[in-house]
């Protein structure tokens, strides 16, 4: 896969082939509103999930957060993660250096960002989005060759999140206060990867 240019919109994740990790088999595909708005939309509204992402409600509060990107009128790609041939997890990879959040850290070119939501909770808490997290920090650094780093913003109210971020070999580099949250600034370095 080519690295995403400067303008460039979703990364396009359909060619990245599965990776094997000790919870199993783990892809990412891209979303399709047909086949997986539903899904979302109920994952969203999971007590759990909806604390920190706020999108709680009917189909159309999911469809119109999905839409801008979607639409390709944004840096970002919505994808499933797909567990031993399961959706159990939705994923969004961003350039982090063309998004706003570029504005509250000293980004670099091709700085990429992750957003997940385990969405199938017997998932949770045991150890699997660290697992997951550590295969896609190395799916983006695998594809991305100008990508040296993979940065997060989880809230930082979210403790489990943050675990896994560190125990995913993320580095908490400071708390940062974004409109909607208060974040702990988690990076991932290309020079301190272990494979999956």
């Amino acid at each position: 896969m080519s690295p995403p240019d400067a303008h460039a919109g979703p990364v396009l994740t359909a060619d990245w082939a599965p990776v094997a990790t000790p919870a199993g088999e783990f892809r990412l595909a891209p979303v399709h509103p047909e086949r997986d708005l539903a899904m979302i939309s109920r994952w969203m509204n999971d007590p759990v999930v909806a604390a920190f992402w706020e999108l709680a409600g009917d189909e159309s509060v999911t469809a119109r957060h999905l839409a801008p990107q979607l639409d390709g009128d944004s840096h970002s790609t919505p994808c499933l993660g797909v567990l031993s041939g399961t959706p159990m997890s939705y994923w969004e990879l961003y350039r982090a250096d063309l998004d706003r959040l570029a504005r509250h850290y000293p980004a670099r070119p091709y700085d990429m960002g992750v957003h997940l939501l385990i969405g199938d909770g017997r998932h949770r808490g045991r150890g699997t989005g660290t697992t997951l997290l550590r295969a896609v920090a190395g799916l983006v650094l695998d594809h991305i060759p100008l990508c040296t780093r993979v940065v997060a913003e989880p809230d930082v109210r979210n403790l489990p999140s943050v675990s896994a971020f560190l125990s995913a070999g993320f580095r908490f580099s400071a708390e940062i206060e974004l409109p909607e949250k208060r974040a702990a600034l988690m990076i991932r370095d290309r020079a301190h990867r272990t494979r999956p």
